[in-house]
């Protein structure tokens, strides 16, 4: 038992030690920007989008890159996302409406999406925008600078998260949590390796030359969480890639409640464990039974400085991510209880073969 208490303390600092390195090593993209010429290609999926789909829109009419086509795919929605968009039409002629065909088997609907989006663009570079994305200010010159200056063959971006009601405080910043501890940014674009990889699927920008040679989104097409098996892919065959932290000028509000975040969250919880669930439960409970561990077993001075490492691990996940360090600390207990009930709800979903998003079964492929 004592062993098991080492251990566990081992791990958490690794995890303070990780988030140490990401909240010092500022890893936001750079602000340096040049005279850019060349097409961009915004290319965003949208299915059910009615309340996201005219701000992304507006943002995009603001934003001071002005060679853009915007391309956006209506997935068959149910709503009046076809109509804003529309509506936008008339007044941006850089906008195209894609009218979405029924879903081939095998395809997640995003990633048919963004297949079919991609066979319509014409520019030197493809971005891939989810519809719930805010945007602002110079964040294309900056994103196409980097990309050109160090050869990149994709850049992603974690767009600061938005959240409002308390199911959202208590549920979205999970995300942030996992990645921002075991992850140490930087390493994605200098390690070598496949497994040192996230990239976010909100913001994805590749040079067109590329994207046509991979043919991502057909390649991962049943992928449920084609953002990784993408830059993961690209590492493995020896392209550049780079993925960022969001800053003020990208944000993103994901979910509306604590239901809509449990069931997006589990349809890839996995994947940050290796998709394996054994070692996703086996991390849940070391995290989790740690404090009683070392009440029992080992003397006070040793648990109190674990309690505050984990403290501290928290404040610098949210220093890095930008978000309430406050609101964070004292929700640190509802968000361990909701990441095991996403763990839960994963497994029964796994073995139910079914988790409905956006009116499909997205476990059904």
């Amino acid at each position: 038992m004592i062993f098991v208490a080492w251990f566990i303390l081992a791990v958490a600092g690794l995890n303070f030690l990780v988030s140490l390195v990401n909240v010092i090593s500022m890893h936001y993209l750079p602000g340096q920007s040049i005279d850019q010429k060349s097409l961009l290609s915004v290319l965003i999926p949208a299915r059910n989008e009615e309340s996201n789909i005219g701000n992304i829109l507006s943002d995009l009419a603001g934003l001071t890159y002005g060679n853009l086509e915007i391309i956006v795919y209506d997935d068959e929605s149910t709503d009046g996302t076809k109509q804003i968009i529309q509506a936008f039409q008339r007044t941006d002629s850089r906008l195209r409406l894609l009218t979405g065909k029924p879903l081939p088997e095998g395809y997640t609907g995003k990633n048919h999406a963004c297949h079919q989006l991609s066979l319509s663009a014409r520019g030197a570079y493809y971005l891939f925008l989810d519809a719930d994305v805010r945007v602002k200010g110079a964040l294309l010159e900056q994103a196409l600078f980097w990309m050109e200056k160090k050869n990149l063959a994709l850049l992603s971006i974690f767009p600061v998260q938005l959240m409002q009601t308390f199911g959202e405080k208590i549920s979205v910043p999970l995300m942030n949590w996992i990645l921002l501890s075991l992850l140490p940014m930087p390493l994605i674009r200098k390690s070598r390796r496949p497994s040192l990889a996230a990239a976010n699927g909100q913001f994805m920008l590749f040079p067109a030359e590329i994207y046509k040679k991979f043919q991502f989104h057909q390649r991962f097409r049943g992928e449920r969480v084609e953002d990784v098996a993408i830059i993961r892919f690209l590492k493995k065959n020896g392209e550049k890639v780079e993925t960022f932290l969001g800053k003020d000028n990208i944000s993103c509000r994901m979910y509306n409640n604590l239901r809509e975040a449990i069931e997006g969250f589990s349809k890839n919880i996995f994947l940050f464990f290796g998709n394996s669930i054994a070692l996703t439960i086996l991390y849940a409970l070391l995290i989790s039974i740690a404090p009683l561990l070392f009440i029992i077993c080992l003397p006070p001075a040793v648990w109190i400085a674990y309690i505050t490492g984990i403290l501290f691990m928290r404040i610098n996940i949210s220093l890095a991510s930008r978000q309430p360090l406050f609101q964070n600390l004292i929700c640190l207990i509802p968000q361990q209880i909701v990441f095991l009930a996403i763990i839960v709800n994963g497994i029964y979903n796994r073995i139910t073969r079914k988790l409905i998003w956006k009116g499909r079964n997205v476990l059904n492929i």
